[in-house]
């Protein structure tokens, strides 16, 4: 197994990443977290120096088997995996939701939960099998980084793609690990109906992209933006001007400029990444469905299928950072400016 997932379960058909272990569906929180690999608690115990001196910093160690997870200051209060089962047991009871997959990354520092919605999926194109599910999910770390994140993502059918999972979506909500991190869930618990609502708006540009063709020039220029923005501005404009639109994007927080406010080099988007999204975005998962050929939403979802199955790195190394990183990152990005192009 791939190091970066520690253990998982799933329901259903194997992932897309091929790993963990089965479980029958409707499971119940104690078979799944069992199966998860996620029975088991971590604590938080003073750290010393070696004169004896007591540090403001804790160690968070799991119970089990003592590992050391992270170092973390005097206010944090861990969410222990059996809590955050709980949190989704009443949704389970009452038939709101199923649990679909559940796992520990980087040998236990970071571990979720999704759970599909007893929702109707939302239908992208008309007449086909294009449609989106809605899942629940809860990240966390044991070791500091992160806080919990709890929010929906949703996932392409007919490719079990993931789209647009990142934690910086205003779908997700954040709740730090505090004393009152137990009652900041139940808040969190009330607005499940709010954001099904906003999960639709999400499920509205999707079908705006399904309406607006795009051009191999066009596409070409969809995957430069999303992947070496400097390098777009310099290739659809004078020097002069690519330098004024660097400046532009760096001052909204989109990119970093190089050493002297240079160019990054884009050689590996143009040689590797390019050539991938373009093959898939002819030919890859659901992209050749009667109103998807040729759209925005078929270069959306070549992004996001090459983010999730053909970037450099292991299935593992992908899946954490499709959920906790830069893969995130790039999956909003991808679809931040499809919407922009597509409007």
């Amino acid at each position: 197994m791939a190091h970066e997932v520690e253990s998982m379960m799933f329901v259903g058909a194997t992932p897309w990443h091929g790993l963990g272990t089965p479980v029958p569906a409707g499971c119940d929180s104690e078979t799944a977290i069992r199966a998860a690999g996620l029975d088991w608690q971590v604590a938080c115990e003073p750290l010393f120096a070696v004169d004896g001196y007591k540090a403001d910093t804790r160690l968070i160690r799991r119970v089990t088997d003592r590992a050391v997870l992270g170092e973390v200051g005097p206010d944090y209060e861990p969410l222990q995996n059996v809590s955050a089962f709980q949190f989704f047991d009443s949704f389970a009871t009452s038939g709101q939701v199923a649990y679909e997959t559940a796992g520990s990354l980087r040998g236990g520092k970071r571990v979720w939960i999704l759970a599909a919605l007893n929702r109707d999926p939302s239908v992208i194109v008309r007449g086909s099998d294009d449609i989106v599910k809605k899942y629940l999910l809860l990240s966390s770390s044991h070791d500091g980084s992160l806080a919990v994140r709890v929010g929906f993502t949703p996932t392409r059918v007919v490719c079990a793609n993931t789209l647009a999972v990142a934690h910086n979506d205003g779908q997700f909500l954040k709740v730090k690990h505090t004393k009152n991190l137990a009652s900041n869930l139940d808040v969190v618990r009330e607005s499940i109906d709010a954001a099904n609502a906003k999960f639709e708006l999400t499920a509205d540009a999707y079908r705006l992209l399904a309406q607006r063709e795009i051009t191999a020039e066009g596409l070409r220029d969809y995957v430069l933006e999303v992947f070496s923005p400097t390098a777009y501005a310099k290739a659809k404009s004078t020097e002069k001007a690519a330098v004024k639109r660097a400046q532009e994007l760096a001052q909204r927080g989109i990119i970093a400029l190089g050493p002297a406010g240079g160019f990054v080099d884009d050689s590996e988007t143009k040689s590797r990444v390019l050539p991938e999204v373009t093959r898939l975005f002819e030919s890859g998962r659901g992209n050749a469905l009667p109103g998807v050929r040729g759209t925005l939403w078929a270069a959306y979802n070549a992004v996001t299928e090459y983010l999730q199955y053909e970037r450099r790195g292991d299935m593992a190394s992908r899946m954490d950072s499709l959920v906790f990183g830069q893969g995130a990152q790039l999956s909003r990005k991808a679809l931040d400016t499809a919407i922009r192009l597509a409007a």
